[in-house]
């Protein structure tokens, strides 16, 4: 499915656990929480307001509710005498505009649609003594509060039922609150610059959901396939059938083996399916003992417009697959209409294959992009070739090659282009998954050869053939370093209508890490700029029916037919692990006109049964509790490690369920002591031949820097564990990055073992996913009397994950294990 490396590799299940523990909001002061009384964000009216002209820009009215205000002030103010109306027209005005305040909701304590709605806007003190004193008369004739109405001539209790509990709201204190004012309508970002978005759950329960496609026949059905080889149909309430669109998992050859890339990987609509019909599937099958990608081509079915018929599969085009990694899996259709198609590079690490490895070869289809002609084949060839490929006139070159140098491209996007103008429309944007150090965004033309294997990103990966000046690679737009992701996932630029703020951008994600990103070009110096995506914090995501949390494994992202951004994401990676969800893309800070964006979906003959959809996720609205220090023993610890009946955060094991998702990962590094490692445990600390004395009954013996134990996952080990390590008040585990058996005898050692039976790695003894991983890359030459004194990373930096935990064997006796 995509090219993961060795350090990822199958097993990912419980990757990077310690960042899901994490997931929940980060504390900090409170965001603004703009909203309607419709319970929608704010928007910008289409056209300028006559009345309530304060929230022309950005507000919750558009021209038709504005003309209903007006007429509302008419029919009030013709109730007023000439005094009272040129005395309180003004406030009549202000209180009748709150409608179209931004913060609508707050001022009429309307955030929730299960709470009832106050008929006055709230009114800060001052404000409200001063209209009481003029102007009171007014509010019997703006609400039918007969409780307010009571209070009319009590000046203090009149005011202090119109005032509001949050009174940052309060108006007209709001208009000149800066927090609430600065950045109004912009997307939402953290003091690191991080967009904070949210999410929409769409779809669940899916077995490691791949890709999610239209039909872009008018009828707004949206089809998921999964990676065993069945394809969902979906209606636009989010309905399921029960009856999948395709099903061809007895020909897929794929696994229950997590991080198997091999299995149904892509699915595209032909641009006339409305007229023939015709979808085309790419997807792994074994012929003769020989692995092979496969490109076919389905009819639907002429009794069932939510079926394809599964007797008219013809087979395009196969490609053998020498490895059973990097498999490539894209197919799109051009605006030229041809069928493009995205190979990977044959699988293993860099590319052995051949003196310059598959991506170079002009000669294999392997490591290229496609591009087939498969129009008006039912007579004559499954496919032309395009007569304007570049390489169609090379001898030596495959005629279907559009572009190569590509490694393993996993999810590729044509860019709509902008809504108005179309500028940008047809561009090709790809994910390219790297192999040691970076990941990359390509934007892919005609004839291009984009760098693998002599290139990785922006650095050279074959020196040699990177010094080959006849490459003439194609550099990425962007490029990022493992430290942030090990395996890109391709995503969309934004062109749909209901946040207008995200036109342009491009988000993409990563697999292995969970991280949501995105480019913006800046058009005068053609360069991308970079900002990460995070889940929106304190009120960003208090809206009915939105999230702020996902599963970490990014799999796929999709576009409906009206443009809006989707992505499938997982919690155990597994082709048979029905914990894939998909999630819609939304932005809070500014939504589209009322109507602008709305869609007739062409009406949908179902013969099979609807299964209605139920959301699983929820809103986190709660800080994260913080997780409790061990309590010091009242004696020394034998070996360094604490008492047995000291309190720990138990070990999580989730087996086959799926992790906590993520919500807002923690982007600041652990603080390193001073000189970037932590300080040394001090040695001795008295004088030879003095007593020591003893400590009163009850006194704490606290732990020093560097005190290691053993745990199993039913608990405290003596002599066999994942090590676990005490820094700075707390405890860690270790990555295996380096780990050897000098390390293993450090540990051992320190616990009184005089013998190593083995160094353990790959979580053999359970992941300790409760605490933080606090040393990476520990290299140790045997002597040392702490890990602390070995050379390692900085204190809580590391690239590796949970699955990666390190462990011993020790042993009092020189035995084999």
């Amino acid at each position: 499915m995509r090219g993961l490396r060795g350090a990822a590799g199958p097993g990912g299940a419980r990757a990077a656990l310690a960042l899901l523990l994490a997931a929940a909001l980060a504390p900090g002061p409170a965001l603004p929480h703009p909203q309607c009384l419709d319970f929608k964000p704010p928007f910008r009216p289409p056209r300028g307001l006559a009345f309530c002209r304060r929230y022309a820009d950005f507000g919750c009215c558009d021209p038709r509710r504005d003309r209903a205000l007006l007429q509302r002030f008419y029919r009030l103010s013709a109730r007023l005498d000439g005094p009272t109306y040129a005395a309180c027209a003004g406030h009549l005005q202000d209180l009748l505009c709150q409608e179209c305040s931004p913060y609508a909701a707050h001022l009429y304590d309307a955030e929730d649609p299960s709470t009832p709605v106050r008929t006055i806007p709230g009114l800060c003190q001052d404000y409200c003594l001063q209209v009481w004193q003029k102007c009171r008369s007014i509010f019997r004739y703006l609400s039918a509060d007969q409780e307010l109405i009571a209070l009319e001539n009590n000046m203090a209790k009149f005011c202090r039922y119109l005032s509001l509990e949050d009174t940052d709201y309060c108006f007209p204190h709001l208009l000149t609150n800066q927090n609430l004012n600065q950045n109004l309508g912009l997307v939402t970002a953290d003091t690191e610059g991080c967009l904070q978005l949210c999410l929409m759950e769409v779809a669940n329960g899916l077995r490691n959901p791949v890709a999610m496609v239209h039909a872009n026949d008018g009828t707004h059905r949206f089809f998921i396939a999964e990676q065993v080889g069945l394809v969902w149909t979906y209606l636009p309430d989010r309905s399921r059938l029960e009856k999948p669109f395709l099903n061809i998992s007895k020909a897929v050859l794929t696994s229950p083996w997590e991080g198997d890339e091999r299995g149904f990987l892509g699915i595209v609509f032909h641009p006339k399916f409305k007229f023939n019909g015709k979808v085309y599937v790419y997807y792994s099958v074994e012929v003769r003992y020989e692995e092979r990608i496969r490109i076919s081509e389905f009819r639907i079915s002429s009794a069932d417009m939510n079926a394809l018929d599964h007797g008219s599969e013809r087979i395009i085009l196969e490609i053998e697959e020498p490895a059973s990694n990097h498999n490539g899996g894209e197919l799109l259709f051009g605006d030229d209409g041809y069928l493009y198609i995205f190979t990977g590079d044959g699988g293993m690490a860099g590319d052995p294959f051949g003196t310059f490895g598959n991506a170079q070869n002009k000669s294999t289809l392997l490591g290229k992009v496609l591009r087939i002609d498969v129009n008006n084949n039912d007579r004559g060839p499954l496919y032309r070739i395009p007569p304007d490929n570049p390489f169609l006139n090379d001898p030596k070159a495959r005629p279907e090659i559009y572009a190569y140098g590509v490694r393993n491209m996993w999810r590729c996007s044509f860019d709509r282009g902008e809504p108005r103008t179309k500028e940008g429309k047809g561009r090709l944007f790809c994910g390219d998954v790297g192999q040691n150090k970076y990941e990359e965004i390509d934007i892919v033309e005609k004839g291009k050869n984009y760098g693998w294997r002599a290139r990785e990103g922006f650095s050279c990966y074959d020196k040699k053939l990177c010094a080959n000046s006849s490459i003439d690679d194609v550099l990425p737009i962007y490029a990022y370093p493992h430290k942030m992701g090990k395996s890109v996932t391709g995503g969309y630029v934004y062109r749909g209508c209901e946040s207008p703020n995200l036109n342009g951008l491009y988000i993409f994600g990563d697999f292995m890490s969970g991280r949501l990103m995105s480019l913006k070009e800046n058009r005068a110096s053609g360069e991308w700029q970079y900002s990460e995506i995070c889940m929106g914090t304190g009120q960003t995501c208090m809206f009915p029916g939105l999230i702020n949390n996902y599963y970490q494994y990014i799999i796929s992202f999709a576009e409906d037919e009206a443009g809006e951004l989707y992505f499938m994401s997982t919690g155990v990676p597994s082709a048979t692990a029905p914990h894939g969800v998909v999630y819609k893309v939304v932005d809070t800070s500014r939504r589209a006109p009322p109507g602008k964006c709305q869609v007739e979906p062409s009406p949908v003959k179902v013969k099979s049964k609807r299964i209605q959809f139920v959301p699983k996720e929820k809103l986190i609205v709660k800080t994260p509790t913080p997780r409790p220090r061990l309590k010091a023993t009242t004696e020394a610890p034998r070996g360094g490690g604490p008492d047995p009946q000291t309190p720990r955060a138990p070990a999580v094991d989730w087996g086959g369920q799926a992790p906590p998702p993520l919500g807002n990962r923690s982007r600041t590094p652990a603080t390193p002591a001073p000189g970037g490692r932590a300080s040394k445990p001090r040695k001795g600390g008295e004088r030879r031949g003095q007593r020591r004395k003893k400590k009163p009954p009850g006194t704490a013996t606290p732990l020093r820097n560097g005190a290691v134990r053993l745990m199993e996952q039913r608990g405290r080990s003596r002599s066999r564990g994942r090590v676990e390590v005490y820094i700075d008040g707390e405890w860690g585990t270790v990555c295996d990055d380096g780990w050897s058996s000098a390390a293993a005898a450090v540990v051992c050692r320190q616990l009184g073992f005089p013998y190593v039976v083995r160094a353990s790695k790959k979580a053999e003894f359970g992941e300790g996913t409760s605490l933080r991983i606090l040393l990476d890359d520990v290299q140790c030459s045997g002597q040392e009397k702490t890990l602390l004194e070995c050379d390692h990373a900085d204190v809580g930096t590391h690239n590796c994950s949970h699955e990666e935990d390190a462990g011993v064997v020790c042993s009092r006796e020189e035995v084999a294990d």
